[in-house]
């Protein structure tokens, strides 16, 4: 069963704050530590225009995968708009090429980890081992899934910027304009427009933000800011980066055959021993990051084309521990491995993985003017490039990527009469005819035949106005049934029509592309079983029922994006009973809702197919009266159902306040009030004052004696203090079967940095 049939949706949680920092998190990485000493000998001072180069190709790359990211917003990034605007064909080309290239650029990487962590060149022994050492140890973090890699990479990323922006300040200051003279080197201003295709390999990263298009929100707004923000900010850093290394030492001193750590080398000169230790500690850092980003996104590659049956399925299987696509992943670390022994040098390798992405991107710009020449059904980008710009920018940036190619790499290896190849030119159009072949022999009778009219665009579910929404998280089949008719007694009780949505998020770790659950079948059919029968339990109850199939990372936070997006005036939350984690209250999933929604929320422990005698504690806490007509919904829908309403008192402590108050009076009138809040009727409810020396106590044996505690929330602190409070907490501990515990309506405090995560479009 495929993600389509089942109607499944990726979480979008992504705003242009959290898209930014995933774009620039690929691309603050190793080419500025490692790229200097090479472009340098080749391009001298000049070599800042070739990274300027490199940031305007990327830049109109940008702009045309962001139109294509919103009008068909699926995972796959480039390989998934080729193949489903040019074709199979063109679509196993990219797809070989991309897998390759990042292949390629991880091998790029981890030597230059090899040389900052050494202080030896890239060819030499212990080089190579510290890199094929590395590389498998990265290989063997993806294989198992580690989600803290993840949190590990945003430091190690702002940990960079800082150095970063350290190394040019000081740099600018120490700058001698005189060594920035001659411009450029031997080989001229061609040799400037060379070299920046051996520097576009630091510029691949910008890709991850498209390829997470179907996960960003509003991304006809913040995918094209944080792909081009993503682009420019970079771009900058590295120009000047180049500025200060060729303003600081000698070209000659930046070669590769002087030092393999130039950037260290640079910062020695301003900031002595510690900087350049500093320096060699960022780069690598930066090498591992990087190279960590690029062994996780082949394996999102490999996935896109086995999904269209471009690869064989048998390479993107799931582990049973680990949840990711270990075999995917160990191919890649294997050609990884042998790519670092081949002996090719660290700049061919940075050239074919610059070559592949450039051949891409000429692709992915014909894909737009194909795209919006055809005008296919379904295809509605929420951006599209501005008609003052188009067609200027798919064709400029078409022809630039191809301009840059044909003049790519140092060496000639093949000469036909008046074209001659470079080593460059050779490994890429190798790779690019691999892909070809591929297709012709293997993938043409069996890929997907791409359709853009039902797959291309996933719409948000219609919402009708004016009715009561619940929402109802399932994914128990054995509670499912209790919890919508528990929503349904909700539902029913207003004036306006109601309308349940039924919810089940499945969750997958970081390093397995959500789109990648339609491998696992058995999670994909609990998923359509455990919707299936809830649309059946509504159809016995005759109410109304929405069903929305979810993938994603953050199950709470997903559940938080669709009560937002449903705009629901509840939701109902069950609960086991028992939690994984000691930082969590309720549990990971649950904690965020209960602290965060802005609707009413009801948990319910152990849901039951019906409630028998229900309590609830009409106290005077801000949520008693939610609690007391949640009980009343209950009461009235089920037949045999029963409801009390509690309050107990405090005995007075002395016979001159126990003849000025009575405390059962003073019970019967908060009960009488808040059934009159609520709207019971005297019929609906038996009233139940107890007075007693031990409030806590009296009000747990009371509680004891019935089916169903119905508590409301207090407190005003954090989740296991502030939500609800210790008595709520001992009901809970002490409850055999079935709890409820109600929140309602409430408008959390935000922080600054929430309020300003909103503002740029995320999600506090």
């Amino acid at each position: 069963m495929s993600v389509a049939d089942s109607e499944q949706e990726l979480a979008r949680d992504l705003g242009f704050l959290e898209a930014y920092t995933l774009g620039l998190g690929t691309m603050i990485g190793a080419g500025i530590f490692v790229l200097p000493g090479i472009v340098a000998e080749t391009a001298g001072p000049a070599s800042t225009v070739s990274f300027a180069i490199g940031g305007v190709v990327a830049l109109l790359a940008a702009l045309s995968l962001s139109e294509l990211a919103t009008g068909m917003p699926k995972a796959g990034g480039s390989y998934y708009y080729v193949n489903h605007a040019l074709g199979g064909l063109f679509g196993s080309v990219v797809g070989w090429g991309m897998w390759a290239g990042l292949m390629f650029a991880t091998a790029f990487y981890m030597l230059g980890f090899g040389q900052y962590l050494t202080g030896r060149s890239s060819d030499a022994f212990v080089v190579v081992v510290a890199a094929l050492v590395m590389a498998a140890i990265l290989v063997g973090v993806n294989y198992r899934g580690v989600k803290e890699t993840g949190a590990l990479q945003n430091v190690i990323v702002v940990a960079l910027v800082g150095l970063i922006l350290v190394f040019i300040v000081f740099g600018l200051a120490a700058l001698d304009v005189a060594l920035l003279t001659p411009f450029t080197a031997d080989g001229g201003w061609p040799a400037v427009a060379a070299t920046a295709g051996t520097v576009f390999v630091a510029f691949i990263g910008f890709e991850v933000i498209a390829t997470s298009a179907e996960e960003i929100e509003d991304p006809g707004r913040n995918l094209p800011l944080s792909m081009i923000a993503a682009v420019v900010t970079p771009t900058l850093l590295y120009v000047l980066v180049m500025l200060v290394s060729t303003g600081v030492l000698p070209v000659e001193d930046l070669s590769p055959e002087v030092t393999s750590v130039p950037v260290a080398d640079v910062a020695f000169q301003y900031l002595g021993v510690v900087g350049a230790t500093i320096m060699i500690v960022g780069a690598i850092l930066a090498t591992v990051s990087s190279a960590n980003a690029s062994i996780l996104s082949a394996a999102r590659v490999n996935f896109a084309m086995g999904r269209d049956r471009l690869l064989t399925n048998w390479l993107n299987d799931i582990h049973e521990e680990h949840q990711t696509p270990y075999r995917a992943i160990l191919l890649t670390g294997v050609v990884i491995l042998l790519l670092i022994v081949s002996g090719l040098p660290i700049d061919t390798l940075a050239d074919v993985a610059s070559f592949l992405y450039l051949l891409t991107y000429a692709l992915v710009h014909v894909a737009v003017i194909v795209m919006r020449r055809a005008d296919p059904d379904g295809y509605e980008p929420t951006f599209r490039i501005p008609s003052l710009l188009y067609p200027a920018v798919p064709i400029l940036g078409a022809l630039c990527c191809l301009a840059v190619l044909t003049i790519m790499g140092t060496t000639s290896w093949i000469s036909l009469g008046p074209l001659t190849l470079t080593e460059v030119q050779v490994i890429g159009l190798v790779i690019v005819a691999i892909g070809v072949a591929w297709y012709v022999a293997y993938a043409r009778e069996r890929a997907t035949s791409t359709s853009l009219v039902g797959e291309a665009v996933a719409p948000e579910p219609d919402r009708e106005e004016g009715v009561y929404r619940v929402v109802v998280p399932v994914s128990n089949p054995n509670t499912e049934r209790p919890l919508i008719e528990y929503a349904a007694a909700s539902a029913a009780a207003r004036d306006e029509p109601g309308e349940l949505v039924a919810v089940n998020v499945i969750e997958v770790p970081p390093q397995t592309s959500p789109a990648q659950i339609e491998l696992e079948e058995a999670r994909i059919e609990r998923q359509r079983e455990l919707l299936e029968a809830a649309r059946e339990s509504a159809a016995d109850l005759e109410v109304s029922l929405r069903t929305r199939a979810i993938v994603g990372r953050d199950a709470g936070r997903i559940l938080l994006s669709v009560i937002d997006d449903e705009d629901a005036d509840h939701v109902v939350l069950g609960w086991a009973g028992r939690r994984r984690r000691r930082d969590a209250f309720f549990g990971s999933t649950i904690d965020p809702v209960l602290e965060r929604a802005g609707c009413e929320v009801t948990l319910v422990k152990d849901p039951t197919a019906s409630p028998g005698s229900i309590v609830a504690l009409a106290g005077r806490g801000p949520n008693a009266p939610v609690a007391a007509a949640r009980a009343g919904e209950l009461a009235r829908t089920f037949p045999d159902a029963s409801l009390t309403l509690l309050n107990v008192q405090p005995k007075p402590a002395d016979e001159e306040v126990a003849a000025a108050v009575d405390p059962d009076a003073v019970g019967h009138e908060t009960i009488e009030a808040i059934a009159a809040e609520t709207g019971l009727g005297e019929d609906e409810y038996d009233a139940r004052v107890v007075v007693a020396a031990d409030v806590r106590e009296a009000l747990l044996e009371t509680v004891a004696e019935y089916d169903t505690p119905c508590v409301g929330a207090t407190g005003e602190s954090a989740v296991a203090q502030a939500l609800f409070g210790s008595i709520p907490q001992q009901v809970v501990e002490n409850a055999d079967e079935t709890v409820l515990m109600v929140r309602g309506e409430t408008r959390v405090p935000r922080t600054f940095r929430q309020a300003l995560v909103e503002r740029l479009g995320g999600r506090p």
